[in-house]
């Protein structure tokens, strides 16, 4: 097969918008570093900074309660000022990278699984209710009908918040507090596997990617997506459906590469055992693939409920 004449460019290489930390902040000063100080033996090396954000929180609904914003606050604050590393993902972090303002019932937090019972142990110590929803990904920090969600995983069990979602800085500030967002190569591949029927997060993708496309690591969100390169095909070409006059948002390396993987399998002799691996996306909705039509389950026979949509 001959030599592609494009290549992805190295993992952390500074792109348009990005300035390497050492070169300090594309604003022409230093920003604070916002890892979280109490924790710096453990901290991961930063990359790259980025051009701070202003969080602007939820507009108000029937969704959330009316304190929810004063819970939200305090919540921050404390997360803040424990020195355990956290991301801010979901509605907040959507809003602010998109500039959409949607409303949210609740906060999304992201953590390494590790830090997890770190972070409802300290809540619990200062009056708030926990609670460990899944254990594979998913647990709560309450107060009266508030509440925030700590993810530390995915139901599936095929995405894991590790110490690569930490190496970038994306700075915002919501209610005050400093915080760092979720970055985007990993907001995509957090949402790229929810396709249920109540809930598709392609919209999102598809509008990450056309706002902050050059804060986007390609060659480390295909490295997340190795073995699902076929869902990231998909989402590259919902994209180009959506937006034909953004098309180049998408590397053209990236895009080769895809496609030759997909001419490439068509060589493929076919598999012999029947998988369905359509309840990775929605494991309700494929239900009946595996308990009536033969397919093998590739995930397991807990469902999610609607309970669970964030």
């Amino acid at each position: 097969m001959a030599e592609r004449p494009f290549s992805p460019p190295p993992s952390g290489t500074p792109q348009a918008g990005r300035t390497d930390v050492t070169q300090g902040a594309p604003q022409g000063k230093p920003r604070e570093d916002l890892s979280q100080d109490r924790h710096d033996e453990k901290r991961t090396p930063l990359t790259g900074n980025y051009r701070p954000l202003a969080g602007q929180p939820p507009p108000a609904s029937n969704l959330a309660p009316p304190e929810a914003d004063e819970f939200y606050a305090e919540s921050l604050t404390i997360l803040r000022e424990s020195g355990i590393p956290f991301l801010v993902a979901g509605t907040f972090a959507v809003n602010c990278y998109t500039g959409i303002n949607r409303p949210t019932k609740d906060i999304d937090i992201f953590c390494k699984p590790g830090d997890m019972p770190r972070i409802l142990l300290h809540f619990k110590e200062k009056g708030f209710v926990t609670d460990i929803k899944d254990e594979r990904w998913l647990a709560k920090v309450k107060r009266g009908d508030c509440f925030f969600d700590v993810i530390f995983g995915s139901a599936a069990a095929v995405v894991t918040i590790t110490d690569a979602w930490f190496q970038e800085n994306h700075p915002a500030e919501f209610y005050g507090v400093e915080v760092r967002l979720t970055p985007p190569t990993e907001m995509i591949w957090s949402k790229a596997l929810l396709q249920l029927r109540h809930r598709y997060d392609g919209a999102d993708i598809a509008h990450l990617i056309l706002r902050q496309s050059d804060r986007i690591d390609w060659k480390r969100l295909l490295s997340h997506m190795e073995q699902y390169w076929e869902v990231l095909l998909m989402h590259v070409l919902n994209f180009r459906f959506i937006y034909p006059s953004e098309r180049d948002r998408i590397p053209r390396w990236l895009m080769e590469e895809l496609l030759d993987r997909a001419r490439v399998q068509i060589d493929l002799p076919i598999p012999r055992i029947k998988v369905c691996r359509g309840r990775l996306f929605a494991p309700e909705d494929y239900r009946v693939d595996v308990l009536d039509w033969g397919f093998a389950d590739v995930v397991g026979p807990a469902a999610m409920t609607t309970d669970d949509e964030d």
